[in-house]
């Protein structure tokens, strides 16, 4: 045997090759996924438009401009029949990053496998599912935490039964990070989470001890690992270790295999910068390393940002050159023929025992709160990861916490790679007119005897406590929609709005906020009234990260901050800009919808007679900041404007011009 064989033979298995996608339509997304796979990519991690997410078809006023923007638009069976189509859902391994509506997705991914023939048994695949942190940070819940926790644990017991190889949730600590969560309270609010779950599968007196431990084995975990690599090696090696003594000791799990910490993960997109976005490519490389270096706490599945995701949706060279990323470390590297190279190492193993001890005294807090559920519905979470990102973002203005290219080497050559006017993937307007069309046609093509009565049946099971899936499934097959699902649930369950962790005491903090607030007092004194500032998030984006950091310092600064948190409508927006008087309305929008949204706020407010200058900010490329401006828009704020205060000080200076 040649040495090369050699090496080959004692080589671990790799992790799973995965890339986040979905975008326009179905078949649109299938090429994609085809192309992906043709390239050495072994599993699908499916993105889902927001409509998709937050259970509203396609032609609901809340998904206008939504609609193909982050994700694919499945809106029934024959869209998720013509996203996985040629491709044997019985052999693939299938990520679904989908939460409130998992139970419906679940119910047409179902329907789908069995209309190519593969039975459920043999399913393999991950739907996220976790709700809690859709509380925290995604935003993209519909229901209360009961009744969403509820949801949950029906996928968990219907799979168990039913698809013992599919991962029924996966505990995401990934979307944690993102909205400024510390590694200890990242280990500790997943930790947490999971805790939750499994102690409402255990009260429900509907699974047995045995398979209560396989329960157990199938939790999985979405992680998220930052620069700070070695931090992140060490919280990986503390969630195994976590993980083990919570299984064996809380729940008494025996066997070993079914303690084992299994996860997958996506490195960090908030470090990615608009400016220099080449160095993109050594973070998400260094952030990788993290989660497969040390053996005992590898990733059983990694997806890769692009090195462009901070200026738009990425092109199918952009997913390449990520996917090609991980190859060359598992295939080219000799990373694969080693046992762990840490175990032993004293500095990682006092940096494991240190994050441990963090996350064990906040997970300690949190039962005395009464458990995870308990500390969303009282804000601790939300506000504490409010407090968390606002010292993040304040470090980085301070440059303390250094970033190459946004406040350290700023200067340099500009980039071959972001310039030209195909820099990043754009979705075409027609796209969501021809995905109603395509949705209206549905409609009125099934049979609607039979949609209405599953549709009854649904509402049935809902009112009385019966598991969900099993009717969804039924539903799906005969042609209910993704918004019909979501209305009967609506109209058992209610709606839900969580609190947005955004104190309304101003921090009483001085250094360069003293200048701010000075320039503040002085445009609201030639006001007459302290200077009003509405923070909108409209249509469905619910990541409110930076719409909260902008709230938590316009209201330090001085400014009288109106914030109602996710999901309003242009024209809700517009109306409280009226009743309250707002001297400037700011929209938060990262989901690509901008231009529409904007554009209908613009109509609204001339028809409502509102003056006020309107700024907006997200992720934004330069043609369609050139847009928004023409339109009328004062401001345009992107990745690129990290230091909040000039933010302030640009405010208050066009709320004087448009006082004049």
């Amino acid at each position: 045997m040649s040495a090369e064989k050699s090496r080959n033979a004692g080589r671990d298995k790799p992790w799973m090759f995965r890339t986040y996608a979905g975008h326009s339509t179905a078949s649109e997304s299938n090429k994609l996924y085809r192309s992906n796979l043709a390239k050495g990519q072994t599993g699908l991690s499916v993105a889902f438009d927001l409509p998709t997410q937050t259970g509203y078809d396609s032609d609901h006023i809340l998904s206008r401009g939504e609609v193909g923007k982050v994700g694919v638009p499945i809106s029934h069976l024959g869209d998720m029949r013509a996203l996985f189509e040629g491709i044997p859902l019985g052999e693939m391994n299938t990520s679904m990053t989908i939460n409130a509506t998992a139970v419906w997705l679940m119910a047409l991914y179902i329907a789908a496998a069995e209309a190519q023939g593969a039975p459920r048994a043999k399913l393999q695949g991950t739907t996220q599912n976790d709700i809690i942190k859709e509380y925290l940070s995604r935003g993209s819940y519909v229901f209360p935490p009961a009744q969403s926790l509820r949801l949950t644990q029906d996928l968990i017991l219907f799979t168990t039964k039913e698809c013992p190889k599919f991962n029924p949730i996966n505990v995401c600590s990934y979307h944690l990070q993102e909205a400024g969560a510390t590694p200890s309270q990242e280990l500790a609010y997943a930790l947490a989470t999971a805790v939750a779950i499994l102690d409402n599968v255990k009260k429900s007196g509907e699974i047995s001890d045995e398979d209560f431990a396989q329960v157990v084995g199938r939790i999985s975990f979405f992680v998220n690992a930052g620069m700070r690599f070695v931090t992140e090696l060490c919280k990986m090696r503390a969630f195994v270790e976590l993980w083990e003594e919570i299984t064996r000791e809380r729940y008494g799990v025996k066997d070993e295999k079914l303690r084992r910490f299994r996860y997958g993960v996506q490195v960090n997109s908030l470090g990615l910068t608009e400016q220099q976005p080449e160095n993109n490519v050594y973070r998400i490389l260094i952030e990788m390393l993290a989660v497969v270096l040390s053996k005992n706490a590898r990733a059983r599945a990694v997806q890769l940002p692009a090195w462009n995701e901070a200026l738009g949706l990425p092109r199918p060279f952009d997913q390449q050159w990520s996917l090609r990323m991980q190859q060359i470390m598992a295939y080219e590297t000799d990373l694969l023929e080693y046992g762990d190279i840490f175990d032993g190492n004293p500095e990682i193993a006092r940096k494991v025992g240190e994050l441990k001890e963090e996350a064990k005294a906040e997970l300690k807090k949190i039962e005395e709160l009464g458990g995870a559920a308990a500390a969303v519905e009282i804000g601790y979470m939300k506000s504490k990861l409010v407090e968390a990102n606002t010292a993040r973002l304040e470090s980085i203005e301070a440059g303390e916490q250094i970033v190459v290219g946004v406040n350290k080497f700023t200067g340099g050559e500009p980039s071959p790679l972001a310039s030209g006017d195909d820099q990043i993937m754009v979705v075409p307007e027609h796209v969501e007119a021809e995905q109603i069309s395509r949705l209206k046609a549905w409609r009125e093509s099934r049979d609607q005897k039979a949609a209405k009565a599953a549709i009854e049946e649904l509402a049935r099971a809902a009112k009385e406590g019966r598991n969900m899936v099993e009717p969804s499934i039924a539903a799906a097959k005969a042609g209910v929609t993704t918004g019909e699902w979501g209305n009967v649930l609506r109209g058992v369950f209610g709606e839900y709005r969580a609190p947005t962790g955004v104190s309304s005491t101003a921090r009483q903090v001085g250094g360069q906020l003293d200048a701010v607030r000075e320039e503040v007092a002085r445009v609201s004194q030639k006001l007459g009234k302290r200077a009003k500032f509405l923070v909108g998030k409209p249509g469905l984006d619910g990541h409110s990260n930076g719409a909260e950091q902008i709230a938590v310092r316009a209201r330090d600064a001085g400014f009288d901050v109106i914030y109602a948190g996710i999901r309003s409508t242009p024209a809700e927006l517009v109306e409280t800009a009226k009743k309250e008087g707002a001297h400037c309305i700011g929209l938060s929008i990262l989901s690509g919808s901008h231009v529409t949204l904007a554009h209908e706020v613009i109509r609204l407010m001339k028809q409502e007679g509102v003056d006020a200058p309107l700024v907006v900010g997200g992720i934004i490329p330069p043609a369609d900041e050139k847009l928004l401006r023409d339109a009328g828009v004062a401001a345009v704020y992107t990745p690129k404007n990290y230091d909040l205060n000039a933010i302030m000080t640009d405010l208050a200076h066009i709320i004087e011009k448009a006082a004049v």
